[in-house]
C-alpha cells in the first residue's frame, strides 16, 4: 500500500562534436564518453555546466541505421525529442527513472 519512489539512475553520457541539418531535423554528431545511450531514454543536455533542456531522445542512429543503443567508445547521431539549439562541446546525459517500492 506504500507509494513507490522514483530512483534517477544515469546510463550515459555523450559529446556533441559536430551538427547536422538532415531533412530539416538537427541532429547532434556524438561521442559515447561513458556508459551507454539508448534510444527513447530520458535525456537532459547540459552547456557549460548548466542544464538547458530536459526530455527524451527521439532517434539514435549508427552509420545511419537505427539502433537500440550505443557503447561507450563509439559515435552516434542523436536527436532530441522537440529541441533543436544544440551546439559543439555540448554533453547529453541519458539516464532511467526507476520505480522502486518502499517497504517498512
Amino acid at each position: 500500500l506504500l507509494p513507490t519512489t522514483k530512483v534517477e539512475k544515469s546510463s550515459g553520457k555523450a559529446e556533441v562534436r559536430q551538427i547536422f541539418k538532415i531533412r530539416g531535423v538537427i541532429v547532434a554528431g556524438c561521442y559515447v564518453v561513458s556508459g551507454k545511450m539508448l534510444r527513447g531514454a530520458y535525456a537532459r543536455l547540459i552547456r557549460d555546466g548548466q542544464v538547458i533542456w530536459d526530455g527524451k531522445i527521439a532517434a539514435l542512429k549508427r552509420f545511419k541505421d537505427d539502433v537500440k543503443e550505443v557503447a561507450e567508445g563509439f559515435e552516434c547521431g542523436i536527436s532530441l525529442d522537440g529541441f533543436g539549439e544544440l551546439k559543439e562541446l555540448d554533453i547529453i546525459e541519458s539516464y532511467e527513472i526507476e520505480e522502486v517500492k518502499q517497504t517498512l
